[in-house]
């Protein structure tokens, strides 16, 4: 069997925010010898393969960097380090008709979906001026190509006149995904796309991205704080720590045997519909200040099963051996499932 195509590769990327000096501060450091600016990262060394047609999941507390990792892949923030490949070359080195393809290539659904639409703009411009810009529809054509847009995502097309604060939250983040698809993207970046919805119009949105999935061969990039939203529409889930990944598998193998301590943390706090469970299992402490990252391991500070080597060496994200019962399986993208579990922990070395 062939392997699968990888619509976008990630090395080792990185984004770093540096904190200026404030002038206080500036005239304190004089009398030391100077002060240097704080640097944030962000994103702290990932890598990662997204292949053509799958839905990966990612998930992770707020401020772990899964939303900025998802703005680079789109190349609205540049890394600080690292490469990001677009099948298989350098987005760096994209020029001309190149980056062209990889800009409308990989769109983004934001996610709040009142902030994230021109109050002055009707519907029909945004969802309709990307493909007039890009040459992809004649001006004339714009109003049938939005009502044929807006019909598959579920909006009347009698509304295509209206602006977006005459709409509904569900119906603004329909209209977030009309436009992501009306410059026919291969790869779609969800940050959060239905958490500012009712839970009612969340499972309705969910139901729309597999059908549209299914429909344009979509991938996509799923970004999200809950598990349980994610387990429902993923392939693989990657788990993000403090800028880094932590664990990544198959869906199943995450729910079922999931080995790093975060993750079983996060699954533990799923709601369960048992009348034995009295209380929910919350993760101890708070998430470390990116500004002064914990010393080797970044959840040691939090984990039951912490160990001296966990507080000066920072665990590498590798192979887990695949259970007996697993080791034949394969994913929906084709791939060996025991391959494709890798763990960022020294729980894993005994």
């Amino acid at each position: 069997m062939s392997e699968p195509a990888v619509i976008l590769g990630l090395r080792n990327v990185q984004r770093v925010y540096t904190q200026p000096v404030d002038l206080l501060s500036r005239l304190g450091g004089a009398l030391k010898g100077g002060v240097k600016p704080r640097a944030v990262h962000a994103v702290a060394g990932v890598d990662l393969d997204v292949i053509a047609g799958e839905v990966i999941g990612i998930v992770g507390e707020s401020g772990c960097g899964k939303s900025t990792l998802g703005r680079m892949l789109t190349g609205i923030l540049p890394p600080t380090a690292g490469e990001i490949r677009y099948k298989g070359k350098p987005v760096a080195s994209l020029g001309g008709a190149a980056r062209r393809e990889y800009e409308l290539g990989v769109q983004m659904i934001f996610q709040d979906p009142y902030s994230s639409l021109n109050p002055r703009m009707r519907v029909i411009d945004i969802i309709g001026e990307g493909p007039v810009v890009h040459g992809m529809i004649r001006r004339g054509e714009k109003e049938a190509y939005v009502s044929q847009l807006m019909h598959k995502v579920g909006l009347d097309p009698s509304y295509r006149y209206r602006y977006p604060h005459q709409f509904s939250g569900g119906q603004r983040q329909r209209i977030g995904v009309a436009r992501a698809l009306a410059v026919k993207p291969s790869v779609i970046v969800c940050d959060e796309a239905v958490a500012a919805l009712d839970v009612s119009i969340q499972a309705q949105v969910l139901n729309l991205f597999m059908q549209l999935r299914k429909e344009y061969s979509l991938t996509y990039f799923f970004i999200s704080h809950n598990l349980g939203v994610v387990s429902h529409l993923s392939d693989r889930v990657a788990i993000m720590y403090l800028g880094r990944i932590v664990e990544i598998a198959d869906t199943d193998t995450i729910f079922s045997r999931a080995r790093h301590p975060y993750t079983q943390a996060l699954i533990k706090e799923l709601p369960v519909l048992r009348t034995d469970r009295r209380q929910f299992d919350t993760i101890k402490g708070e998430l470390p200040s990116p500004l002064n990252p914990p010393s080797g391991c970044p959840f040691h500070p939090r984990c039951p099963f912490v160990m001296e080597r966990c507080t000066r060496e920072r665990p590498v994200l590798k192979p887990v051996k695949a259970a007996p019962a697993a080791a034949s399986g394969t994913t929906a993208a084709g791939m060996d499932a025991g391959k494709r579990h890798l763990s960022a922990c020294h729980l894993d070395d005994m």
